[in-house]
């Protein structure tokens, strides 16, 4: 294939020039999810950003007219629609200054894509309050500055743009551990970032007429842009909180300045009429709260809903289950054993879905579409499955509010507060109280070597997660139980449950935990089948 530089560009251009990042995407995400912080298999930062890419060339591919701005468009709109994680959330937004600064052109040139670039990052960094830099955030905004400065340099040609730009998103990437400490102690450069430097990558390599084969790892064949030396660092946690206010005469900028002082990771992205806010805090009730103030607000629900491991209540039959309630409760979970958990303490259907399964926001509109009741609460018991669900608000009519469940014993805690014949308003405040009764560990099996604060963790060890922090690491299963129930203060607690994964059985489950039951007389503990996978304990003590 040989691509003749030109002066000006076509939609059909645009929408192969992405197609073509998409497939780089595609050849590379396995290593992008490699680049998670943590050493257990729920990494899915390029998975999330593949299937945000993949929506939004599906909807590029339904779009009949080849200017420039309706693939752009279409591009935005698919973006938004299948946006998965975090990152998937954020790309939308580049998605979406693309759009912005491609408006009404036929045709662009390559000082039109220079400028659409700078909109793309001021687009994502608009969508937060506190912008991190060593992230996705920072890769945009220098490759587009690189970008916009070679077009003021009289480089007019796409292609000599595209060049500067992309050599920028790399340097960018390997820089990141230097501006974001937990990344540099973990060994590795942004997931994000990574990703979004291949996807500019592929846009060059369409432009240079080059093929893009299946093998085409372009990772593997540079380790060292994955490297970094480790050192300390600290991560910001919370309580994900996330809704849509409607109103006239929003002020986006006002509810980033008010709500920045409550919390971090902070997501405002809209328009005058309608502002979708996601932010972690410790004090979920205050957000709300100066929601109310600005607007009329719809909560936002989160379904995971991969199609090919939907899984519904009422012995998976695919069904609904029967409900009598004036509220539907709809949990995120994975694991058969949860599955049955969850149903049995309410839940009006369950979706299946967690780590490496995040939703698109099409999938989540399904499910609040199928439930039989207008006020559906959702449980998303993992903090990677929020970020998206504040898009799901302007598609649907139903009254949605999310339980900022961070984990499985979380989710279940709200759900044991859930009364379906009560209003939405008080199971919101029930079940929200009811997050902090309960504490939550994690054990899986380390799948790579790494390097967390003051922690080193090897390949097959052991580890252990307090309430989402790597807190231990071990080689033996009992030395590591041990040393996480006291983090976990089980000395203070009156019942632990623990569920069992799809890699252990309950013989083994209850041979390891019997001594626990010794060792603190007064604690009540219970064995349950959870079925999960990646972890092979899940443990909730109250």
């Amino acid at each position: 294939m040989v691509i003749r530089q030109k002066d000006s560009w076509s939609g059909k251009h645009l929408r192969e020039m992405f197609r073509t990042g998409t497939n780089l995407l595609n050849n590379n995400a396995p290593a992008v999810n490699a680049l998670n912080v943590f050493p257990v298999p729920d990494g899915d930062t390029g998975t999330n950003m593949l299937l945000t890419m993949q929506s939004a060339m599906a909807e590029a591919n339904l779009c009949t007219d080849n200017d420039a701005s309706a693939v752009a468009q279409a591009m935005a709109k698919g973006a938004l629609m299948g946006a998965r994680g975090n990152s998937g959330v954020i790309l939308s937004q580049v998605f979406r200054g693309i759009a912005q600064g491609l408006e009404e052109k036929k045709s662009f040139t390559g000082m039109d894509m220079a400028k659409a670039l700078v909109k793309a990052s001021r687009a994502a960094y608009d969508a937060m309050s506190k912008p991190a830099e060593g992230t996705m955030l920072t890769v945009i905004r220098e490759a587009s500055e690189v970008a916009q400065a070679t077009s003021y340099a009289g480089y007019y040609d796409l292609r000599l743009i595209m060049e500067a730009a992309v050599k920028e998103a790399k340097e960018s990437v390997i820089r990141s551990p230097d501006l974001l400490p937990v990344l540099k102690e973990s060994g590795v450069v942004d997931a994000g970032g990574q990703g979004l430097a291949l996807i500019l990558e592929g846009l060059l390599f369409y432009l240079q007429g080059k093929e893009i084969e299946a093998e085409d790892s372009i990772l593997e064949r540079q380790p060292s842009a994955i490297l970094a030396q480790p050192r300390e660092g600290k991560p910001t946690y919370g309580y994900c909180t996330e809704f849509l206010i409607h109103g006239e005469a929003i002020d986006l900028n006002q509810i980033r300045e008010t709500l920045s002082g409550i919390g971090d990771s902070l997501l405002v992205v809209g328009d005058e009429t309608t502002a979708r806010v996601h932010v972690h805090t410790f004090d979920p009730g205050a957000a709300i709260s100066y929601g109310i103030t600005v607007g009329t607000l719809k909560q936002i629900k989160i379904n995971n809903m991969e199609d090919q491991h939907r899984e519904f209540v009422a012995a998976q039959s695919g069904k609904t289950r029967q409900y009598l309630g004036k509220v539907s409760a709809v949990p995120v979970v994975s694991g058969d054993g949860l599955v049955q958990v969850f149903g049995s303490l309410g839940a009006t259907q369950v979706i299946a879905g967690g780590e490496t399964m995040n939703p698109s926001v099409q999938e989540m509109v399904r499910a609040v579409e199928s439930v039989p009741t207008d006020e559906v609460i959702i449980l998303p018991n993992n903090p990677d499955i929020l970020a998206a669900a504040r898009q799901v608000g302007s598609l649907t009519k139903k009254k949605i509010v999310v339980i900022p469940s961070r984990t499985i014993p979380q989710g279940i805690a709200a759900l044991m507060a859930f009364n379906p014949e009560t209003d939405l308003e008080g199971n919101t405040k029930s079940m929200t109280e009811s997050l902090s009764t309960v504490r939550t560990g994690y054990i899986a099996t380390a799948v790579r070597s790494m390097r967390y604060r003051d922690m080193t963790v090897k390949k097959d060890q052991v580890i252990g997660f307090v309430d989402e922090e790597l807190t231990v690491a071990e080689y033996a299963l009992e030395d590591i139980l041990q040393k996480l129930l006291q983090k976990m203060r089980v000395q203070d607690g009156e019942i632990m449950t623990v569920y069992y994964g799809e890699s252990v059985g309950w013989a083994d489950t209850e041979k390891l935990f019997d001594p626990i039951r010794s060792q603190y007389p007064n604690l009540e503990v219970e064995v349950v089948f959870g079925g999960q996978p990646h972890y092979a304990y899940i443990i909730s003590v109250e």
